[in-house]
């Protein structure tokens, strides 16, 4: 009987290693980025991303708790303004904040998630008039970075977060493109 609880915590004891091994060769910093064209003028889509309280039309995560806390502060939009959450295992707890707004082009987020864990990352979006002058187009791009610390770099051992993440913005994207083709 000993010897197989010997058995046994040597091989729990190499799987542990091999995953902290594969986690410390993962990069010490993470992007995920998704870009899609919707059918609008980069204003219309710019003042979508740039005031928190327009979020709720097209966020991928605002239907995921519907009894979710928000709280708006500081400015009413761009620069300043802030929009925090509190919800449900499905979105957690966080803040973001917009560092710059360059209308109607980009915008720099702060974001901060505090519960299921904690990161603090910075959100993009850009935002590209294409087409010509009878018909108004625009290429919006999501993207998300940030350091990748050690828990970060294991969990990524077991799931692939570009696509996780990716979905998200996918549908966010979509979502928005709906709101600005309206």
């Amino acid at each position: 009987m000993f010897e197989i609880i010997v058995i046994i915590a040597v091989v729990l004891a190499v799987a542990i290693a091999i995953v902290l091994i594969l986690a410390m060769t993962k990069p010490d910093r993470f992007r995920v980025e998704r870009a899609a064209a919707i059918h609008a003028p980069p204003e219309t889509i710019f003042a979508l991303i740039d005031d928190f309280h327009q979020w709720r039309s097209w966020s991928p995560w605002e239907g995921r708790d519907p009894a979710m806390k928000r709280t708006y502060e500081g400015a009413d939009r761009g620069k300043g303004a802030v929009y925090a959450w509190d919800g449900n295992k499905n979105v957690g707890a966080g803040r973001m904040e917009i560092l710059s707004a360059t209308s109607p082009s980009n915008v720099v987020i702060k974001l901060d998630f505090i519960k299921p864990f904690e990161g603090h990352n910075t959100a993009e979006f850009t935002i590209l008039p294409q087409g010509s002058a009878t018909s108004v187009s625009s290429n919006v791009i999501w993207a998300m970075h940030g350091p990748a610390p050690f828990m970060h770099k294991v969990m990524q051992v077991f799931m692939n977060m570009d696509r996780m993440i990716g979905k998200d913005f996918e549908t966010g994207l979509a979502n928005l493109k709906t709101a600005a083709e309206r």
